[in-house]
């Protein structure tokens, strides 16, 4: 078997690079678009947990607290930054 020359080792990272870059937008776009649905379906989860908690007796107020911590799981910056 021929071994690696320290060139190929090098120029790896850059062919993985070139052979990923032509399929960039569609994926941006494809995370683009399931972004935005988990936002929406984590904002109308955010309303009904709300109004649920309203129904079964919660004051308003504690009801907004409670949703707030609710919430904090689909914000997904602070989840990145949780996982660095």
């Amino acid at each position: 078997m021929q071994e690696e020359t320290n060139i190929d080792k090098e120029r790896r990272p850059i062919r993985v690079f070139g052979i990923l870059l032509p399929s960039l937008p569609g994926l941006i776009f494809r995370f683009g678009g399931l972004f935005l649905r988990f936002k929406r379906d984590a904002k109308k989860a955010g309303k009904v947990f709300r109004t649920e908690l309203i129904n079964q007796g919660i004051d308003k107020q504690t009801a907004t607290e409670l949703t707030e911590i609710y919430m904090e799981g689909s914000d997904v910056s602070r989840l990145i930054q949780d996982f660095r």
